[in-house]
């Protein structure tokens, strides 16, 4: 009996935001099977928790109904699945709603609900079997004051959503499972994959790791994006998974945008850690990943070892955060540096024995002389500094704070004006990093006809101590060697001459991955760009730790910054709140280059 073909996955949403008629340009564009879209973020889910602490029946994202509404009927009369996690904190609120849709279109859905990461009622109860809920990074045992916690919800693994699918439903509403659970649920359906598949799970991992992200794998905030003819509107990616787990990466033909080698690995490498990719149902090894490039818009993902899943899974927590308030204003011509400091200490001053921290920042860069007496206006010679206050007393940092700077407007340094006008101060939402058992999870799907099924919990889980990051060698394949980097004269160039970056946020960590086209320019890339090396490239990274991880079979070099992001995207005062543009400022920075890599393009 022949197998079966591989299992065609769109993906329609990246983000809580993102394009309203991808659904409909998926379904409309070729054929698929499944649909999955993915909503959430630490962002989001603060967002969702705003929502449902003004209303309980909001918390799930309202636009995936926007989307749907198009093409419902012609999803459910070609038997089209979709799986998605718009189901945020209240994924029985959206199931409903998907129901009152189609009941006010005359359709009739199928629609199963999967619960059980949301464990903010549950934490008195659970801490002490996890210790406390350390913080991922400080080790800090999670407080216990009454409202510090807004949501917590641990990433479940795909087994729901295969069950779900294998009963029948058309709709599989999910809430904070992991981004690749989307993906790895579907195509354990399709194929009929047991739990300890654990290869073929993992090659699911690494297609659903792929187009998580929409459009991003298909030339979207690619560091090459000038290789890709039109990137006005990409088309959203395919991931065509076989029955053992391997995968085309592609997208329907005619469509904008370009699915190459390199729009792959920069996903591959997108908010990664080490080489073992810890997901709920299977560990993927990320170090066994290869690539090849079939044809146009179409590169096989094959290769993908996958090992037993941890015994513990990631919770995010949304908590108090202190009151925040910022201004900005605008520096130009000569003498930043002493306007800077003129401005800073009246600041200062006028805050002096105030509860309140004070931030400055600088943003762009000065410019010599010459480069100002030659600009072409005032704009390019102009450079911005950012005031940030920070208090536990919200009073201390609301109006008054903007009140006080505008007063220095006529009395500190020439051409001084604001950006913006002063207003109230802000919560800046925590974030709260943890781990919770595998076992300790309740997680219930709950089917279309309401009958509620258990999800049992995977048959073997590995302890932190199994599950090292770095050091244990493929079992079932030979790590490739690097070449010898090439020697003889160099040249004074941009490392992004030759070398790809995408970068994102990892709680209060950054990654930056970085990847070649040759080998020898990753043998390169291999030698050149230790941690020590970053640090000097990248000064703020100076005095933080730094992990560096090698992926060989993709040219790739991964670089995890501890505490970049302190307190993560919804806290950190960085500018770049989710470093995604770190990976370009890496590679503006300018390193000795072979001549011969520059003259062959690598």
């Amino acid at each position: 009996m022949p197998e079966p073909r591989p299992v065609r996955i769109a993906n329609c949403s990246g983000f809580f935001g993102d394009r309203l008629s991808a659904l409909k340009e998926v379904v409309s564009g070729g054929p698929v099977d499944v649909v999955t879209g993915d909503y959430l973020a630490e962002v989001t889910m603060s967002i969702l928790g705003k929502h449902r602490a003004r209303d309980p029946e909001k918390g799930y994202v309202p636009t995936f109904l926007m989307q749907l509404k198009p093409v419902f009927g012609v999803v459910l009369e070609r038997g089209i699945k979709l799986v998605v996690n718009a189901g945020g904190l209240n994924p029985h609120g959206l199931s409903d709603a998907l129901r009152q849709l189609g009941g006010a279109m005359q359709l009739a859905p199928k629609v199963a609900t999967l619960t059980g990461d949301d464990l903010r009622e549950r934490l008195a109860t659970l801490r002490e079997s996890n210790g406390g809920f350390p913080h991922y990074e400080s080790g800090a045992p999670l407080p216990t004051s009454e409202g510090f916690v807004h949501t917590a919800n641990a990433y479940l693994g795909a087994w729901g959503i295969t069950q779900a699918l294998a009963a029948g439903a058309d709709i599989v509403v999910c809430p904070r499972v992991t981004d690749a659970s989307l993906v790895v649920g579907a195509a354990a359906w399709w194929h009929g994959w047991q739990r300890d598949d654990y290869n073929a799970l993992a090659g699911a991992v690494a297609a659903g790791h792929v187009i998580e992200c929409g459009a991003q794998a298909t030339g979207g905030n690619y560091s090459s994006f000038r290789e890709v003819t039109d990137l006005s509107r990409p088309g959203f990616p395919i991931a065509e998974v076989a029955a053992d787990g391997s995968s085309v990466i592609t997208k329907h033909p005619g469509t904008a945008g370009s699915v190459s080698v390199g729009t792959v690995t920069a996903q591959l490498v997108y908010e990664v850690g080490g080489p073992r990719y810890l997901n709920p149902d299977v560990t993927t090894r990320l170090d066994s990943i290869e690539l090849g490039q079939l044809d146009t818009d179409r590169v096989a993902l094959r290769g993908v070892l996958g090992e037993a899943p941890p015994e513990t899974t990631k919770v995010a927590i949304t908590c108090k955060g202190q009151y925040r308030n910022e201004m900005t204003f605008a520096l130009v011509g000569l003498d930043v540096d002493a306007k800077q400091a003129l401005f800073e200490q009246a600041t200062r001053a006028a805050f002096k024995g105030r509860p309140v921290e004070l931030v400055f920042q600088r943003l762009g860069a000065p410019l010599s002389a010459d480069a100002l007496s030659n600009a072409s206006d005032q704009n390019q010679a102009t450079q911005f500094l950012r005031v940030i206050a920070t208090s536990d007393d919200e009073a201390a940092v609301s109006r008054p704070f903007g009140g006080a700077l505008i007063e220095l407007a006529l009395s500190s340094f020439p051409g001084l004006f604001a950006m913006d006008l002063p207003g109230a101060a802000s919560e800046a939402t925590g974030y709260w990093p943890t781990l919770v058992r595998q076992s300790d999870l309740e997680v219930r799907l709950t089917h279309p006809d309401d009958r509620v099924e258990e999800i049992s919990l995977p048959p073997q889980m590995l302890s932190a101590a199994d599950l090292d990051q770095g050091v244990r060698p493929l079992s079932g394949g030979n790590t490739p060697n690097v070449a010898m980097p090439p020697v003889g004269n160099t040249v004074r160039e941009p490392l992004g001459l030759i070398v790809d970056a995408r970068s994102g946020d990892k709680g209060s960590d950054a990654n930056v991955g970085l990847w070649t086209r040759t080998d020898e320019a990753y043998a390169w890339l291999h030698t050149e760009l230790s941690v020590e090396r970053l640090r000097q490239l990248l000064p703020e990274t100076a005095a933080l730790p730094i992990e560096r991880y090698e992926l060989p079979r993709i040219r790739a070099l991964n670089f995890v910054i501890r505490g970049l992001l302190s307190g993560g995207a919804v806290a950190t005062l960085r500018f770049d709140r989710q470093a995604k543009a770190l990976g370009e400022f890496l590679r503006s920075r300018t390193v000795e280059i072979p001549e011969s890599l520059v003259a062959n393009g690598s």
